[in-house]
């Protein structure tokens, strides 16, 4: 737990654009899209940066072919797509590099950067072209959103499959649009967690930050330390069993979070939040002595002996395995909430780990009490303070972006999924507050913490602690629909941003969700379509 009083000031407020408002218009409480119209342009979840309606919608048939350019990646996306729309619509939909029309996705050069893509419709055919592969599987998403939500099912359903014409040109905001999900003091599967990044991936989510290292469990299997896993991953909140990945669990984790274009960012937590390992071996303590396990939920009781060089040999070896594991750029160290280690040693410690992760290939990921201590360069820092936190620490985050720290926001009052919408919802904690959906999205990364320069933002993270989450269901139930407000905040541009307009395109998600077996809060603020 990430622990502040609460307050919540009211944000500032960015007009949305007219044309959304306009497009998502149509759609209102009780109302659902009328089946055998295409879905407008205007509904897609994030927001689009530029969209042009116009012209015949595209009508998938049985006879639509898949075209991609001769490419493995290419190939890879198309082949992605066809699984989504096979079942459903019961065509063959070959994935080929030869025939015109159809739907067509296509790597060339452009202004779309390293995640961009331009959708063009018409009656003739879909085109989805981007400059790099990320880009052309960005598109498919959107081209879900434009199909009839019963295209997510796993059965054969009636159509039409009809694609509104226009053309959609669209770069995200930020470069990181992330989602952490704590499997440490619950312990989630391989299965559970490929559902969530499936899950994100609908909303163009490109990190997922995996807490493997905890008071109340060790998450990943190291060779070299190996009671790690076998001892400290045992137990878990409340004394289940517990669990942990295996190297090759873990791999299969990283590879499927790459093919829908996830980076997986895995953070062990130090030199506070690790019972776990303490209690595995004996001599990472200051006094030698190994604590018992520990299933509870309270914070800031455990550290790591800063004092010992054994201390150093053990964070080498964990790093070093975990980063040849790991194919992303990031390795996040923790840092927060080490209340049992002293300012002085925090910073000594600090100042050995940091050159370790460099060593290995790896960028520093911190949350912002590193900012206390000595950033290393290009690190980031991941603030997950409260729009009440004290001036002073906010002060502190800030001087660290003015001197090249990149600011991951994941403000708790904010974007926390853990928290509960209502004092009524049955899971989740509330010490950050209530965060209801319209709290979760109707804020600005851009220019929440006072005195960071605007560049320095790289993008937002919402994350999932689970003192209280032990299924997937649960891991749903908090997750939607903040987690789409969070995936639009960090792709959509700032002149989009409007609560209005979003809420609309937001209840036309939810029988896209309810397709996908995908249980979600049916948040009062949102006018959801009703259901028959």
């Amino acid at each position: 737990m990430r622990r502040h009083h609460r307050t919540t000031p009211r944000m500032t407020r960015i007009l949305g654009s007219l044309l959304l408002v306009a497009a998502a218009g149509a759609f209102t409480a009780g109302a659902a899209p009328a089946p055998r119209e295409p879905m407008p342009l205007g509904r897609v979840v994030p927001a689009p940066e530029s969209m042009t309606p116009g012209g015949s919608p595209y009508r998938i048939t049985d006879g639509t072919r898949i075209l991609v350019d001769d490419s493995r990646e290419a190939r890879r996306v198309g082949e992605y797509l066809a699984g989504v729309l096979r079942p459903s619509t019961g065509y063959p939909l070959p994935v080929t590099s030869h025939g015109r029309g159809g739907l067509r996705l296509r790597l060339a050069q452009g202004p779309f950067g390293a995640e961009g893509y331009r959708l063009d419709s018409g009656r003739s055919g879909v085109t989805i072209t981007a400059a790099k592969p990320a880009g052309l599987f960005h598109g498919v998403q959107t081209l879900r959103q434009l199909l009839p939500a019963a295209v997510e099912k796993d059965s054969v359903q009636s159509g039409p499959w009809l694609v509104a014409g226009g053309t959609i040109t669209d770069t995200p905001r930020y470069g990181w649009r992330g989602a952490m999900l704590d499997v440490s003091r619950h312990f989630f599967t391989v299965d559970q967690v490929k559902r969530y990044i499936d899950e994100l991936a609908l909303y163009k989510i490109n990190k997922l930050h995996l807490h493997l290292s905890d008071d109340q469990g060790w998450r990943i299997a190291i060779d070299s330390w190996p009671r790690l896993a076998t001892y400290g991953g045992s137990t878990q909140v409340g004394g289940g069993t517990g669990g942990y990945y295996t190297k090759a669990d873990y791999k299969e984790i990283v590879r499927y979070a790459a093919s829908r274009y996830l980076e997986v960012v895995p953070e062990i937590d130090m030199p506070g939040h690790t019972n776990a390992a303490l209690a595995s071996y004996a001599e990472l303590n200051c006094d030698g002595v190994a604590p018992p396990l520990y299933t509870g939920t309270e914070v800031g009781f455990s550290s790591l002996c800063v004092g010992k060089e054994i201390t150093y040999d053990f964070v080498d070896d964990v790093i070093r395995e975990l980063a040849a594991l790991t194919p992303g750029k990031y390795l996040h160290i923790g840092g927060d909430e080490a209340h049992s280690t002293s300012h002085e040693d925090y910073v000594k410690f600090m100042d050995r780990v940091q050159p370790i992760v460099a060593e290995y290939g790896k960028t520093v990921v911190g949350w912002h009490q590193l900012t206390g201590a000595n950033p290393s360069r290009g690190a980031l820092a991941q603030y997950w303070g409260l729009d009440g936190t004290s001036a002073e620490e906010k002060a502190q985050v800030a001087k660290a972006a003015q001197n090249g720290t990149g600011i991951v926001l994941s403000p708790a009052d904010r974007i926390y999924l853990d928290m509960k919408y209502t004092a009524d919802t049955p899971l989740g904690l509330d010490w950050a507050g209530l965060v209801e959906v319209k709290r979760s999205y109707d804020w600005d990364p851009g220019n929440y913490l006072p005195g960071a320069p605007a560049s320095a933002i790289r993008g937002v993270e919402a994350p999932l602690w689970t003192e209280t989450i032990t299924k997937s269901a649960d891991i749903e139930f908090m997750a939607f629909p903040r987690v789409a407000g969070v995936a639009e905040l960090g792709w959509s541009p700032a002149a989009t941003h409007d609560w209005e307009a979003y809420k609309v395109r937001l209840a036309g998600q939810a029988p896209r969700w309810e397709a996908l077996g995908i249980g979600y809060y049916r948040s009062p603020q949102v006018p959801w379509p009703t259901t028959e």
